[in-house]
């Protein structure tokens, strides 16, 4: 039946601190009903399974994946080795772990789009398998991650998944990042070893058995494959190509920039069959050409091998069912009974391979796709009787001891009689959890709703929120229908956290100890937050170093839960304060509890509300720094960087520049004006506008250009003499933060004004030197610095200066935006030189 899709009109809105998008046709967007119920019946009509492994959040392909998922019904994963914390952010200023939450969430909201299954290998918040930033060598990658640590972790993800072909999302060569190739790497490797018991033998002593991986395949293009992937194909129950359901995924990676629209027509992915357990031809049919696809081709292969023909009997019945059950579609209850009985007969089938003298291999084999088809059924099973079950918690944000309720409940949206309803609340070991009234009811009629309200009591030792674990609650709801019982379970549809009774944000987290104004205090706002059920009172004080000083403890009140208040003290550090790191920590307590704990928010419409639970601290970095007085700086952010805050903590008047101000304002009251990383790509003012900065460094001024991409707009004149960015990208970076540094121009001002800049400024860099280094200049300018990585040519180009009529003009392409907000104190005191430069 041809069943045609509504489109959804969307309305742009801006997010707090996002960046505006250019006005564009909205993505496709898939219905409720018939197209859910579709999404959860046709994976009913294969066996097969298929996984795309990746670094980072946004390395899946996406199309490929919606076109198995959504297109053939395939039980399809992907397995994402990082979280993406150290990329950039477009959506707000979060970088790190915070960034690596927003990225997980929108990795799960694309996950859900095209309907497969999500594992990643990072497990936790400074998991050893994190995003470094960007690597040149697989072998670094590696190394940094740790061999063992990433290789066992996705080989038992392969044991654990099963799947028969299994696809690396990028290859291994020059031009592709280390973590790709590192990936790449392991997942070529694992095609033999995931099916060796040797290899981390300790997965079978805990029950998982080896799997051998029939297919693994690799990106291609259409001079050289095996397999052409029809992503252009349209499906007309979803109304869109799987291009275009995949891209609708992608758009939900907005911290990363992703998704973009594609018109309708012919498009293919491609793929080269890099290891198989089957033979194979030069040109295959799909992914699955010599494997089992359906129940009936896994029947053959028994049949053929003269084993239990009872089992047989079972697998070509479960054919049978999956194809009436398609045909029963778009009649939800028709659906529903034909659910039910394949249920019926997949317990059979279950039941017969147990009993059967199979080897234990197939047993296991079968076993496994079995109880997944009981997975799919019991999710199409909800969708086909429109039961929409859910949790709703009193409260999604909790505290350790707190008492709470919490309802699981079950409507009937569809006309089938379902009976012998059941729920429950699962909750973590050590909470406890009472139902307040009846959990199990006989009937539930259409349109009715059945419910059971849980007292839910949160132990004293709870642990706080984890961003990466799983839901903290869940509710099963249990029925029957047709004789048949199902079970499903739903998570709550927001976040519930065990967060700090009292959590405390400190304001300035990061801060410069001027080492030449030992004398001048810091001072410090905490702003506390009562998550406690009621009214709290709380004695906040600071911790501070050895030798310092510091106001005493105060105390806070507060009437009701959610209330904030802010306390201001005062540190004053020892008078012979060192250079080097210091932290100070807060803390907050009561008879009751205590915390040292702050939990970050973290929110946007497309993942909604998460946290970030970290200890509640400033870090001072203690170092000499000279500042001219009454340097006045105009500062144009792109959105990706905090380092105004930074200039202005160390004693600079920063204003940040708006729109008009770039157009029509008075530039020449700015000493400096600097330009955020990627600026001329996120503020479409600034190409109009930009003889209006090269008039004002014409006229005297001073601009400060951080680094660009080729596609940020970038064009050689731009700048006041010719810059032209390298490429292809990955050559024409740096990525040992350790490189050794070469100064081209020791008399330069940038390096010697107001501060001397010597190789110890070089030391303790974070993650990168230096990204989109130019590869062609201007001969006005004067090479500052030069460095490599181990092996490669040395780069000039990397800190560029120039005078322009009375001014002057600097270009950097070295980190700064990572490097100022960790306090390396190298990089605050050259953006200081940076920002004071004038011709003498």
């Amino acid at each position: 039946m041809n069943v045609k899709r509504l489109f959804s009109v969307v309305a742009s809105a801006a997010v707090a601190g996002s960046l505006l998008l250019p006005a564009a046709q909205t993505p496709v967007y898939a219905d409720r009903g018939v197209v859910d119920l579709w999404k959860s019946i046709k994976p009913l009509t294969t066996i097969s399974s298929a996984m795309n492994t990746g670094a980072h959040p946004d390395d899946e392909h996406s199309a490929m994946l919606a076109y198995l998922s959504l297109g053939r019904g395939v039980n399809t994963s992907s397995v994402i080795a990082n979280r993406g914390e150290g990329g950039q952010n477009e959506i707000g200023s979060e970088l790190g772990n915070a960034l690596g939450i927003i990225r997980t969430r929108e990795l799960q909201e694309a996950s859900k789009i095209t309907n497969i299954t999500l594992a990643n290998l990072s497990e936790q918040i400074d998991d050893p398998i994190f995003d470094f930033g960007f690597s040149k060598s697989p072998d670094e990658t590696l190394q940094k991650w740790g061999d063992s640590v990433v290789y066992e972790r996705l080989i038992r993800k392969i044991r654990e998944l099963r799947p028969d072909v299994v696809v690396p999302a990028f290859l291994n060569e020059e031009s592709t990042h280390g973590h790709h190739r590192a990936v790449n790497v392991i997942t070529v490797r694992a095609f033999k070893d995931a099916a060796d018991p040797k290899v981390f033998p300790e997965h079978l002593k805990n029950g998982l058995k080896p799997w051998q991986i029939k297919k693994l395949y690799v990106p291609a293009n259409d001079k050289a494959y095996n397999v052409s992937v029809p992503v252009g194909d349209y499906d007309e129950v979803y109304g869109a190509s799987y291009v275009q359901l995949g891209e609708e995924s992608r758009f939900m990676h907005k911290s990363q920039g992703m998704g973009r629209h594609v018109d309708e027509g012919p498009e293919s992915s491609y793929y080269k069959l890099e290891s198989s357990t089957v033979t194979g031809k030069d040109k295959e049919k799909d992914f699955f050409d010599g494997i089992a696809f359906t129940f009936e081709d896994l029947a053959n292969e028994l049949d053929a091998k003269g084993k239990d023909n009872k089992v047989v009997k079972d697998l070509r019945d479960l054919h049978k069912d999956s194809g009436e059950v398609i045909g029963a579609y778009p009649k939800f209850a028709d659906v529903a009974r034909e659910v039910q009985e394949m249920k019926t007969d997949v317990k059979i089938a279950l039941d017969d391979v147990a009993k059967s003298s199979l080897d234990e291999a197939t047993k296991t084999d079968l076993t496994f796709r079995l109880q997944v088809k009981e997975e799919q059924l019991n999710k199409a099973g909800m969708e086909a009787t429109s039961l929409v079950a859910k949790v709703k918690p009193e409260t999604g944000e909790l505290v350790a001891g707190q008492t709470t309720k919490m309802t699981v409940s079950a409507y009937n949206g569809g006309n089938v009689a379902i009976s012998g309803v059941s729920l429950k609340l699962n909750a973590p070991e050590g909470w406890s959890v009472k139902p307040l009234g009846a959990t199990t009811f006989e009937k539930l009629g259409y349109n009715q709703t059945v419910s059971a309200t849980f007292e839910v009591k949160v132990p004293a030792n709870a642990a706080l929120f984890d961003p990466y674990a799983k839901p903290v609650v869940t509710g099963d709801v249990e029925y029957r229908f047709n004789g048949v019982t199902d079970k499903i379970r739903v998570t709550p549809q927001s976040t519930v956290a065990v967060l700090p009774p009292f959590s405390m944000s400190l304001s300035p987290n990061a801060a410069v100890l001027n080492t030449l104004k030992p004398e001048e205090p810091i001072s410090v706002k905490v702003t506390v937050r009562n998550y406690n059920p009621g009214a709290a009172v709380a004695s906040i004080k600071l911790n501070v170093p050895n030798g310092w000083t510091v106001d005493p403890a105060q105390d806070v009140s507060f009437a009701a839960k959610g209330e904030t208040k802010s306390l201001a003290f005062t540190v004053v550090p020892s008078a012979s304060v060192a250079n080097g790191a210091y932290t100070i920590k807060a803390t907050a307590g009561n008879a009751v509890s205590d915390s040292s704990s702050g939990a970050q928010v973290i929110q946007y419409p497309h993942i909604g509300k998460t946290y970030f639970v970290q200890p509640a601290e400033l870090k001072i970095q203690a170092f000499d720094l000279e500042v001219p007085k009454n340097l006045k700086v105009g500062y144009v952010s792109s959105g990706f960087d905090n380092i105004d805050q930074y200039l202005q903590q160390v004693g600079v008047n920063v204003t940040k520049l708006g729109e008009k101000d770039i157009q029509y304002g008075d530039l020449s009251q700015y000493d400096t004006i600097v330009l955020g990383i990627r600026a001329y790509a996120f503020r479409p003012e600034l190409i109009p506008s930009n003889q209006r900065l090269l008039s004002y460094v014409e006229n005297g001024g001073n601009l400060v250009v951080q680094y660009h991409k080729p596609e940020d707009k970038w064009t050689p004149d731009l700048a006041p003499y010719p810059i032209k960015i390298g490429s292809p990208l990955i050559k024409w970076r740096v990525t040992d933060e350790n490189s050794k540094m070469t100064t081209l121009a020791p008399d330069h001002p940038l390096l010697n004004t107001p501060n001397k800049i010597t190789a110890e400024d070089w030391n303790n860099w974070i993650q990168d030197r230096a990204a989109y280094i130019p590869s062609e200049w201007g001969k006005e300018y004067t090479e500052l610095v030069s460095t490599a990585d181990a092996g490669e040519k040395q780069f000039n180009g990397i800190f560029l200066a120039a005078p322009y009529g009375k001014g002057t003009y600097s270009y950097s392409t070295l980190v700064w935006y990572r490097e100022i907000p960790s306090l390396v104190p190298g990089s605050i005191r050259m953006f200081v030189n940076m920002i004071s430069w004038e011709q003498q």
